[in-house]
């Protein structure tokens, strides 16, 4: 597995640079084509949201997926709004996402035939141990979000068209408020979530966070605390925070470039049985409860041991 992070800053000259330099992540099928042993390497191009890499559930799943494709697999982790555009440029192969009404608009748009559930986790919010805002005491998200406004405490904001931020608007706009950088409480970080959370944790500033992410570097965030969320997804008290993800592989009708074969056998397998139970797992043994949730819809013909067959070259 080849991984790269884009902050939204970098994102217009990384994602040039990595297309130009085709063998490194957007390579075409063929990128790479030789290995060492002198056989081809198939190569799937994986354009992602920042939480499934900055929590590790990436390195721990794809692994296998490669052992028995006999590929290799090249992630771009980046907000979900740059990974569909990635997609609507035919730059990858396959999308694991979070933001469904924009995944839905990419399906009607013809860029994809369909959208899998995979997982699901939830949305929290942290801040500063003194909790200045008192969000503390909210009843759903929208009031504590009405609480941090009204006390001007400050707030950072990923402010890169990340699912995360697209969730952050909407419950602005459900709390009739509509924060922009221009008010100096409002911080716009235009980085991934890892990044995020650093630089709330440096300037003491609440944000929203996936609870997978929160969870995982939380220990490198000692001026956070978890204020709004519950100890546990099934403790967090507003439903609408639930933050589900979803597969996508790119239509090759729209983007001939796609590697529609490997794309579906990453689905398949991502679907099955057994990387299900590998996705409900994941964290439990660090955290006391999983990271993310396995939400998929199985279709018929996924193999009920996960088992896919290699890949061959087209």
């Amino acid at each position: 597995m080849r991984a790269i992070r884009l902050d939204h800053a970098s994102a217009a000259f990384g994602l040039l640079f990595v297309m130009l330099l085709g063998s490194v992540t957007f390579g075409s099928p063929m990128a790479g084509a030789h290995a060492q042993s002198g056989g081809p390497t198939l190569v799937l191009r994986l354009a992602t949201t920042t939480s499934t890499a900055d929590t590790g559930l990436l390195s721990a799943l794809l692994p296998d997926f490669e052992r028995q494709c006999r590929c290799r697999v090249d992630v771009v982790a980046v907000g979900t709004g740059q990974a569909l555009e990635i997609g609507r440029r035919g730059d990858a192969d396959v999308l694991l996402v979070h933001q469904r009404e924009a995944e839905d608009a990419f399906v009607a748009e013809g860029h994809a035939t369909r959208r899998d559930d995979v997982m699901y986790n939830d949305f929290v919010i942290v801040g500063p141990a003194a909790d200045p805002a008192g969000i503390g005491k909210a009843k759903l998200a929208v009031e504590a979000f009405r609480a941090i406004a009204s006390a001007s405490a400050q707030f950072a904001s990923r402010g890169d068209k990340s699912g995360t931020q697209t969730k952050e608007l909407g419950l602005w706009k459900a709390a009739g408020l509509s924060p922009t950088p221009e008010m100096r409480w409002y911080l716009s970080v235009g980085q991934g979530m890892g990044e995020t959370l650093t630089f709330a944790n440096e300037r003491q500033a609440y944000a929203l966070s996936d609870r997978a992410t929160w969870l995982a570097m939380r220990a490198k965030l000692p001026g956070l605390r978890l204020l709004f969320g519950g100890d546990t997804l099934k403790a967090n008290p507003d439903r609408d925070l639930r933050n589900d993800y979803g597969v996508i592989a790119v239509s090759p009708a729209k983007h001939p470039s796609a590697n529609s074969a490997l794309a579906a056998r990453f689905v398949e397998w991502l679907l099955s049985k057994a990387t299900q139970e590998k996705i409900g797992a994941f964290g439990v043994d660090r955290f006391g409860q999983p990271l993310f949730y396995p939400n998929a819809h199985r279709r018929p013909d996924n193999r009920e041991a996960g088992q896919v067959m290699p890949a061959t070259v087209r």
